[in-house]
C-alpha cells in the first residue's frame, strides 16, 4: 500500500561529470549573470583564482573569508564586499561553509547563486541556510538561497585530503538516512535517499585512501548529489538538531560531527522506524533493520577517521548542557526523545561505542 504523500520539486539546473568546471562562462551566460563576487574559505584561495581566471571579466570581485557555521561577523563583512564589487550573483567554490555564505548573503540580497562544491556536503542542492550568532545556530528554509545552477566536477575533488573525502562523505550519508525516516519522507527521496547511501558507502572506503581513486571519488559525488537533493526535498530530525548544537554552541567541525553522531542517531531510531532502517541497512549490505546503526559505525571504522566526540574538542563536562539544548525547541523526530536518553546517546558517541 503507497501511503499518501506530498513532493515539492525545487528548481534549479545541475551540470555533473568530469572537466563540468569548463562550462562555467557558457552556464553563467546562459543564465544571463554578467558580474559574480567569486567566494571561498581561506584556504581555498588558489581554486577561487582559479576559477575567476576560467569567466575572465564576470568576476566582479573576490570574498575568501567564509568560515564554518557561518558566523554572522562574517556574513556582515562580506556583505560590504559585495556592495562594493555590484555583483548581480554570487559563485561559491567550495564545501558547505561557502556555500553557506553564499546563502547568507542571499537571504539579505536576493541575489541569485552559482555554487561549485568541492566537497560532498550538499548544500549546494537545498534552500536551508544557517546562521551562527551569540554561540547559537539558527537555521531556515527560503527558496532565495537555493542555488540556480550547480557544477559538479569530480576533478575538483582529486586533490581533496583522504581524511575530508571521509568526513564529507559520512555528512552525505547522514542526510539520506534521515530522509528515510523523516516526517515528510515520500517514495521519491526514499529511492534517492537509498540508493545515495549504497552508492556512498559502497565507493567511500576507496575514495578516502591516500592514493587518488578519481572513480571512486565521483561516485561519493554522484551519491553525494542524492544526499543534498533529498535533504533540500524533506524535513530532517533528530540527527540534524544534535549537529546543529554540537557545531553552533560548542564549535565543533561540521562534517566530523555528522560522521561520529549518524551512527548513534540511526541506532536510537531504528525502533520507531524499522521500514526506513531496514532500507539503510539493505543499502549496507545487512539483512536486519537493527543493524543499520553498527553497519554504519563500521563503514566509519573503515574509512580511517575519528569515531568519538572526545577526539573533535567536545568536552566530557559540556555533555549535559549538550542535552538540555538539544532537547529545547526539538525537531520532529520518529521515536520520541527526552534529555535521559539523549545524554545516554551522546555518551555514546564521545566516547566511541559500537551502537549494538
Amino acid at each position: 500500500m503507497i501511503e499518501p504523500f506530498a513532493y515539492d520539486a525545487l528548481p534549479g539546473r545541475v551540470i555533473f561529470g568530469a572537466g563540468a568546471l569548463e562550462k562555467l562562462a557558457k552556464e553563467l551566460d546562459g543564465l544571463g549573470f554578467g558580474r559574480a563576487l567569486v567566494l571561498t574559505t581561506p584556504q581555498q584561495t588558489e581554486q577561487g583564482e582559479r576559477v575567476a581566471a576560467l569567466i575572465g571579466a564576470r568576476a566582479a570581485g573576490r570574498y575568501a573569508g567564509a568560515r564554518m557555521h557561518v558566523p554572522v561577523e562574517v556574513v556582515d563583512d562580506a556583505e560590504r564586499a559585495l556592495a562594493e564589487s555590484k555583483a548581480d550573483c554570487l559563485l561559491a567554490i567550495g564545501g558547505g561553509s561557502t556555500t553557506g555564505l553564499a546563502k547568507a548573503l542571499a537571504l539579505r540580497s536576493s541575489l541569485p547563486i552559482v555554487a561549485v562544491p568541492t566537497t560532498y556536503a550538499g548544500s549546494e542542492m537545498t534552500p536551508i541556510w544557517g546562521i551562527t550568532e551569540g554561540g547559537a545556530k539558527t537555521t531556515g528554509r527560503d527558496v532565495r538561497v537555493l542555488p540556480r545552477l550547480v557544477i559538479y566536477d569530480p576533478d575538483l575533488l582529486r586533490t581533496l585530503p583522504a581524511d575530508v573525502v571521509a568526513t564529507s562523505g559520512m555528512n552525505a550519508i547522514a542526510h539520506c538516512v534521515e530522509a528515510l525516516y523523516s516526517q515528510t519522507a515520500n517514495p521519491v527521496t526514499s529511492l534517492m535517499a537509498e540508493e545515495g547511501v549504497r552508492a556512498i558507502a559502497e565507493a567511500l572506503p576507496r575514495a578516502a585512501q591516500a592514493e587518488i581513486d578519481g572513480d571512486a571519488r565521483a561516485q561519493v559525488l554522484y551519491g553525494a548529489w542524492l544526499g543534498g537533493t533529498v535533504l533540500g526535498a524533506v524535513g530532517m530530525a533528530l540527527h540534524h538538531k544534535l549537529c546543529h548544537t554540537l557545531g553552533g554552541s560548542f564549535d565543533l567541525p561540521h562534517a566530523e560531527v555528522h560522521t561520529i553522531v549518524i551512527p548513534h542517531a540511526a541506532a536510537f531510531n531504528a525502533p520507531a522506524a524499522p521500514e526506513a532502517m531496514a532500507r539503510v541497512a539493505r543499502a549496507l549490505g545487512k539483512a536486519k533493520p537493527e543493524e543499520a546503526g553498527g553497519a554504519l559505525f563500521d563503514l566509519i571504522v573503515a574509512t580511517g577517521v575519528k569515531t568519538r566526540l572526545a577526539d573533535i574538542g567536545m568536552k566530557e563536562a559540556d555533555l549535559d548542557r549538550a542535552a538540555e539544548l538539544a532537547t529545547r525547541n526539538p525537531y520532529w523526530n520518529p521515536r520520541p526523545i527526552d534529555r535521559e536518553s539523549i545524554r545516554r546517546l551522546l555518551d555514546d558517541a564521545y566516547f566511541g561505542r559500537r551502537p549494538r
